[in-house]
């Protein structure tokens, strides 16, 4: 039987209003959202490593430059997501710690290895404009500090997807040992790609309360 702060948490939820740091919440709420939070901080952390490891080998200035931009990008977003998922009661430390220990997890595409640098482009057009399509109904999630966090990181991400997409395009219509380094990218992150979408929702043990409460709203 629901209790009273049950039943308001779910009529202030129901009318579209967000839930904040301190509004009573239930604890099958609180972490739900650590959870989903914090391997969506710790993917963007572990995310800027394939791509750190080829800004020295970036092909010009200004592709070093961007690259670089990309991934202070990342490291911010990390940053607004641990900081949103602090807010839920759990410290950043005891966060890092279920990141080494294998506790928390991450998403599995960034243990592919990125062998050429059109894996840059193939990631950016590929990768990042899946995380898009994931994330845009994040910004209307129920939770205010990780809706609001959403809105920001979103706006970056189509950043980095046109500049994935302007990398692959440009080695398209390049040499032909471009095209071909080119389209082994394509053929290597398409379908890791794909699978960043998931199983369907019914099989998934979250998708009932996640869309009870609003966290996923799609």
């Amino acid at each position: 039987m629901s209790t009273n702060n049950e039943i308001l948490f779910q009529d202030k939820i129901d009318t579209g209003f967000k839930i904040e740091p301190k509004d009573w919440m239930p604890d099958k709420y609180r972490n739900h959202l650590i959870r989903q939070i914090s391997q969506h901080a710790h993917s963007e952390i572990i995310g800027m490593q394939p791509e750190g490891n080829w800004i020295t080998r970036a092909p010009t200035l200004r592709a070093k430059m961007v690259l670089i931009a990309k991934v202070q990008d990342e490291a911010g977003h990390g940053l607004y997501l641990y900081s949103a998922t602090e807010t839920l009661g759990i410290t950043r430390n005891e966060l890092i710690e279920q990141l080494q220990t294998g506790k928390a997890k991450y998403s599995s595409i960034f243990n592919y290895p990125t062998l050429s640098w059109a894996d840059m482009g193939a990631i950016g057009w590929l990768v990042d404009g899946a995380a898009i399509v994931n994330q845009q109904s994040l910004r209307r999630t129920s939770y205010g500090p990780y809706s609001r966090a959403m809105v920001r990181i979103c706006k970056e991400e189509s950043f980095h997807q046109r500049q994935g997409y302007e990398i692959m395009s440009k080695m398209s219509n390049g040499t032909l040992e471009q095209q071909e380094m080119a389209q082994d990218a394509l053929n290597r992150w398409w379908w890791p790609s794909l699978m960043m979408f998931g199983p369907h929702d019914s099989e998934s043990a979250h998708t009932s309360n996640a869309m009870k409460w609003k966290i996923k709203r799609e």
